[in-house]
């Protein structure tokens, strides 16, 4: 069920001033002639965590990759500090301070930590030794293991080295495609928390998510998308307690937020 918003209601909750990263009415796809966003629109303001959530085929991950110039946006204008960023290459747009973890295929798997690592900053390498001591204070497991080869990890290492890859080059805006899928629920709570810190280091961050409910438990803001338009949006707390949002698009979330909410009350 497609749901409209009105466009005052688009980005409810964002913080006033200039956002850092805005999307503006983005139609982009993957095959000619046909769009997997409608029309998106999106802001980041400095020191956000801004979650993306939805139901399978909301586009959600095209709209991460639109962001990252790996999907060709046909209309709409992309911003970064007020600079048009539309298409432009992804090397291009880390050398803007933009990072990106793709939910799969994210490390080098026959390199090391150290080496993939490495990669993060092949475009500016004297920035390594600066930076590998900010981002393993960060990921302390990897600083442990930095001669271990990335393919004998398990996935929730890998999306550490993901993670940590991106942070090299010192990015203002991090962008994550559902960093918590196919991990087990510790693993998948330390993604959070995890995500929650790179945040508070001062990196805004833009995450997918099919967690919903813990995406919407760190996030300041959140986006809902339905069929590639914006659906709804506002605090995640309080997308997390919409009981429309909950009904149309969370699912089983419902039986998850009551049982929430009577541990609450307990306690």
């Amino acid at each position: 069920m497609s749901q409209t918003i009105d466009d005052a209601q688009v980005h409810r909750g964002a913080p006033t001033g200039e956002p850092l990263l805005h999307a503006d009415n983005l139609e982009a796809g993957y095959l000619p002639g046909v769009n997997i966003l409608q029309g998106c629109s999106l802001v980041l303001h400095p020191g956000e965590l801004v979650g993306i959530i939805g139901p399978n085929g909301a586009g959600k991950s095209t709209l991460l990759k639109a962001l990252f110039g790996l999907v060709n946006i046909r209309s709409g204008t992309l911003t970064l500090e007020g600079q048009s960023i539309t298409n432009l290459r992804a090397d291009t747009l880390v050398k803007r301070g933009v990072g990106f973890v793709p939910q799969t295929n994210n490390v080098f798997p026959s390199l090391t930590i150290e080496e993939n690592l490495q990669m993060g900053v092949y475009q500016t390498p004297a920035k390594f030794a600066e930076r590998v001591g900010v981002v393993m204070d960060l990921f302390p497991e990897l600083g442990k293991r930095r001669r271990q080869r990335a393919g004998a990890l398990s996935g929730g290492e890998r999306q550490m080295v993901a993670m940590a890859r991106a942070l090299m080059p010192e990015p203002s805006v991090l962008l994550l495609d559902e960093p918590s899928a196919g991990l087990s629920p510790v693993r998948q709570d330390e993604a959070f928390l995890r995500t929650r810190r790179i945040n508070k280091t001062g990196v805004s961050v833009i995450i997918v998510e099919q967690n919903a409910r813990r995406a919407l438990q760190i996030c300041d803001r959140a986006y809902v998308l339905d069929q590639g338009r914006n659906a709804y949006s506002g605090p995640g707390r309080e997308l997390m307690n919409d009981p429309k949002v909950i009904e149309l698009y969370l699912g089983t979330l419902a039986t998850d937020v009551d049982a929430a909410r009577a541990t609450e009350n307990e306690g």
